[in-house]
Order: C-alpha cells, then sequence, then structure tokens
C-alpha cells in the first residue's frame, strides 16, 4: 500500500457507491452469515449475532490502518450497504493485488457485483505501484465469473486446487486486468 493512501475513498459507480462500513451496516453482515459461502471464504461471523457484526465491521477499518488493504461496503443507491469489497495486496508489495467481493443473499442477480468491480478498478488501476489486478472464483460460481467478465476482466485459467473451502481443495478460475502502464507485445 502506498505510504500516502491512508485514506479510504468514496467511489461512486453507476449504480452503487463504495464507502467505509458504518456500525449502521449491521443488518447486511447479520444476511451474510447465513450464507455458507460467504462464512467460508471470509470473515463474516457465522452466527448473525449484532455484536458479532460489528466486530467484522471494526476489523474492516483496521485492515486500513494496518496497511492490509483498502475495504469498501457497497451500498445501494439509498446508501443502504449491500455487500462488500475490498483490493489487498498480492505478497508483499503492491505491484499484484486481489480483490474479493460478496453481495448480500437478497440482492444478488441485480447487477451491483459488476458495477462494483468495474468501480473499484477504475480506481485500483490508478495507483502508481500497481500492474496487475487479480480475482479468483469457484467454477461453478456463474454469477461471480460473469460479474468480473461484465467488469472486464479476463479468465486467464483455472487453478487446480488453488484454494482450501471448508477443509477441501477446491479449483478456482483466475481472472485478470492490467493497468494501462503494461506495454503489451503486439499479436
Amino acid at each position: 500500500m502506498s505510504r500516502d493512501l491512508l485514506v479510504l475513498p468514496t467511489l461512486a459507480g453507476d449504480r452503487i457507491t463504495l464507502r467505509a462500513w458504518r456500525t449502521t451496516d449491521v443488518a447486511i453482515v447479520q444476511e451474510a452469515s447465513g450464507d455458507q459461502l460467504i462464512t467460508a471464504l471470509t470473515t463474516v461471523p457465522q452466527t448473525p449475532g449484532e455484536p458479532e457484526a460489528l466486530a467484522f465491521i471494526e476489523r474492516q477499518h483496521e485492515r486500513l490502518r494496518s496497511r492490509e488493504g483498502y475495504v469498501f461496503a457497497i451500498a445501494d443507491a439509498e446508501d443502504r450497504a449491500i455487500g462488500h469489497i475490498g483490493l489487498f495486496p498480492a505478497g508483499d508489495r503492491w505491484a499484484r493485488a486481489s480483490i474479493g467481493y460478496w453481495i448480500g443473499p437478497s440482492q444478488r442477480r441485480r447487477g451491483y457485483a459488476a458495477d462494483a468491480l468495474t468501480t473499484l478498478t477504475a480506481w485500483a488501476v490508478q495507483l502508481d505501484s500497481l500492474d496487475r489486478v487479480e480475482l479468483y472464483v469457484e467454477p461453478w460460481n456463474e454469477g461471480s465469473w460473469r460479474a468480473a467478465e461484465r467488469a472486464g476482466y479476463l479468465r486467464e485459467g483455472l487453478l487446480r486446487a488453488w484454494e482450501r473451502v471448508d477443509g477441501s481443495p477446491r479449483d478456482m478460475y483466475m481472472y485478470a486486468q492490467l493497468t494501462n502502464r503494461i506495454q503489451r507485445p503486439d499479436p
């Protein structure tokens, strides 16, 4: 993370806003706690209690302070949190970064994930040190990989047994976008 970028910006997409998590956003964290895949892949608590949801929100603020990454609530046109998206360094430098995201179960299939990915990626590729943004999606998760493709990500391949989910190795598609600073060879 750049030394001078320790402020979380507010980013406006077509239909969403990416903003800091607020204590008033507990409802979407509580809803997400009922989704087994979200709780298996993220730090969303497995129980819907308010103290656990508030602890999740506080952890998101700590990620910026500790330079782990930029983490945003995805908010709809009424500024109601509907999901989560974050940009994290891949390795110990910011030449590569990965994006992780989820949308609350009641808010899916509305284009929010693609809009959030497009918005965060447009901002991320402007970071001076960043060359590449990656994301990983299980092959069966068609909604997620279609959102990545709508946001301009290219599928680079299948990573076999790439990540453990609930203790089992899972294959993942790797998607990526390069920044405009990267020179591509002519075909």
